[in-house]
């Protein structure tokens, strides 16, 4: 991609600076959760003290989704039942929704924008759990598939005007938004996300892997190349309410990497009904309790 021009640098600058910060609680989640020394009870510790998270949790674990024989009335009590990793990956979706403004003067639809963010999230970490080479953690591939089109929502919020003509260019020469965006506003949304993530001061490898997730040629290792997939597969029709949207070629190392085509990988991760329920019921939950 072209270098940035100033202005236009300057102007992608002032409008993630305006972007909410992302919660302290969640980064001291993250700092405890890479030290396999750590106790689970200060992660629980720091969950816990923060009421909204805590009362999401609770929610969706005793929700219909889960169907416990019992209700479950702490977080400490929860890890008995699903694990802390699921804890913490629960924790961080609620964080990266509750980022998530109501409204946006471009019509950009954040429920669509929502539920695609929090399916990409659990097929990258199955990528990963599955086919992970190098020690990658799952979780930071989770966290790659939470934030990787977080750009949009900078261009929804901060750049309306022109983030509304890429979507209706996108619409009308049926070309991939990212292809819409570099035409209209000089940049993809993939270069603004990892501007965001480097602004909170999230892992250098994350802002990588969110700044090429659309280039097909440079996946470099396996957080980048779990993210390239899952941002792909995620747009299958099985996945994507029956829609066809259309997905890019799959690139022939990554193709042998995960051991097939779009339908033979998916056929490898077995049933994925349960990752679209998990989706529906964590959006239903953020919008049930709003802080």
């Amino acid at each position: 991609m072209a270098e940035l021009s100033a202005e236009l640098s300057k102007k992608l600058s002032a409008a993630v600076e305006k972007m909410p910060a992302f919660p302290k609680s969640v980064q001291r989640i993250l700092e405890l959760s890479r030290d396999i020394n750590c106790p689970p009870k200060e992660l629980v510790s720091v969950i816990e003290k923060d009421p909204v998270m805590t009362m999401k949790l609770l929610h969706i674990i005793n929700s219909a989704y889960y169907s416990f024989p019992k209700q479950i009335t702490s977080v400490n009590q929860s890890i008995v039942y699903i694990g802390l990793n699921t804890i913490k990956n629960m924790a961080l979706s609620f964080a990266v929704i509750g980022v998530l403004p109501q409204n946006n003067a471009a019509g950009y639809d954040m429920q669509r924008y929502l539920m695609h963010s929090l399916i990409t999230a659990s097929l990258a970490r199955m990528l990963c759990q599955k086919f992970n080479k190098d020690g990658t953690d799952p979780g930071d591939c989770n966290l790659a598939g939470l934030l990787h089109d977080f750009g949009k929502v900078v261009f929804a919020q901060f750049m309306p005007e022109e983030f509304k003509q890429a979507l209706s260019y996108s619409a009308e020469n049926k070309v991939p938004l990212y292809v819409a965006e570099r035409k209209i506003i000089g940049v993809d949304h993939s270069v603004v996300g990892a501007m965001l993530v480097e602004g909170w001061q999230f892992p250098k490898n994350l802002g990588d892997s969110i700044r090429h997730h659309h280039d097909n040629d440079k996946p470099k290792n396996t957080l980048q190349c779990c993210l390239f997939v899952a941002d792909q597969l995620s747009k299958h029709k099985s996945l994507n309410n029956g829609s066809d949207s259309p997905m890019e070629e799959l690139p022939p190392a990554i193709a042998e990497r995960f051991g097939g085509n779009w339908d033979e990988i998916i056929v490898k991760l077995g049933d994925l009904s349960s990752v679209v329920a998990e989706a529906h019921a964590f959006a239903q939950t953020s919008k049930e309790i709003q802080p």
